[in-house]
């Protein structure tokens, strides 16, 4: 599992930290941050979803594999797509 943090987003709530504290860890302002890789060990990721399920504001999403092995952007990331032609 792979998952990306919007630092932007995030306002503080600790949630993330609080369920994964391995994953997540909080800044001297209560900000969330990636305490290693955006690779979550199998392991983890029951915390890690929880963690994602929690956050109030969304700041955290899953990046999800295709079939091609390539990794999805996250929603809003997305290319726009070609009008008819």
């Amino acid at each position: 599992m792979k998952i990306k943090l919007d630092r932007t987003l995030c306002d503080g709530f600790g949630k993330c930290a609080e369920h994964a504290p391995t994953v997540f860890s909080l800044d001297e302002w209560g900000y969330a941050s990636l305490a290693g890789s955006a690779e979550v060990p199998a392991d983890l990721e029951p915390q890690v979803r929880r963690a994602i399920l929690d956050c109030p504001v969304d700041a955290i999403l899953e990046r999800l594999a295709t079939p091609a092995g390539r990794l999805t952007p996250p929603a809003g990331e997305l290319a726009p797509q070609p009008g008819p032609a």
